[in-house]
Parts: structure tokens; C-alpha cells; sequence
């Protein structure tokens, strides 16, 4: 993908510092601007409703290239995440991949309850993530 649209997700859609995920929707949208990730479209934070929905950012009234077609979602806490996985697997009808990036090497991260297709995903992810060799 020579684009990936990235949203960062938090409460709510504006640097709150009384929200520490705000804050690190900001540190991540900062370091996407400095190159951290080339050709990534990264903003943040936003809620999960403008992420996936176009039309709630525009009642909204915010200006994003990534509303409504996120190809990333990136949650501010395993918790965050786990609800938001089993939400899209067990409401939604998807297969999810899992995976935690920040240690040293990628760390498969699936449900004990999670499908095939999903544990061989999240293998394939972390596969591609994985640091190259220097």
C-alpha cells in the first residue's frame, strides 16, 4: 500500500491534556510529519466515529484525508484495542489480525476463542513488521 491512511484513537477528536491518549495521538501525528513512517497519512486524535465514518467528520465539521477510509486504526491501550478487536470480530463479522508493536520484535497477539484464518494473519502481520536485519 504506497499510502496507508493511519487514525489514532482517542475520546475524543482534539489535544486534550487532561487526556494523556490525546496527547500521544499528537507525539505519533508529529513523528509521522517528521518521516517517522514515509508515505504514511497519519492523524490524530480522532474518535472511532470519525475514523471509520466520513460522515460524522463532516457533522463534525473536521477536514481529514483519513475519515471514512482508515486502512490502520492504532488504539491507545490493550484494553482500548481488545474491546475494539471482539467488537469487529463478534458484532461486525470480521477477522482481525493482532499484534503489539514497541518491543523489541513484533508480538503475535490473538484470542484463544480467535479463528484460523486470524491466528495465521496475525503471524503473516508480525512477519512484515518484523525489524529488518542491519
Amino acid at each position: 500500500m504506497a499510502q496507508p491512511k493511519v487514525g489514532i484513537l482517542a475520546a475524543v477528536e482534539w489535544v486534550n491534556p487532561a487526556i494523556p491518549a490525546t496527547l500521544d495521538a499528537q507525539a505519533l501525528v508529529d513523528a509521522a510529519k517528521a518521516g517517522a513512517w514515509p508515505g504514511a497519512l497519519v492523524e490524530g486524535p480522532c474518535g472511532f466515529d470519525n475514523a471509520i465514518c466520513a460522515k460524522a467528520a463532516r457533522i463534525k465539521k473536521m477536514e481529514s484525508q483519513v475519515s471514512g477510509d482508515a486502512d490502520l486504526l492504532v488504539v491507545p491501550d490493550l484494553n482500548a484495542g481488545n474491546m475494539l478487536y471482539k467488537s469487529f470480530n463478534y458484532v461486525g463479522g470480521g477477522e482481525c489480525a493482532g499484534l503489539v508493536l514497541g518491543a523489541r520484535v513484533p508480538i503475535v497477539l490473538t484470542s484463544r476463542s480467535d479463528s484460523l484464518l486470524a491466528r495465521i494473519a496475525s503471524v503473516a502481520l508480525a512477519v512484515l513488521a518484523m525489524p529488518r536485519a542491519r
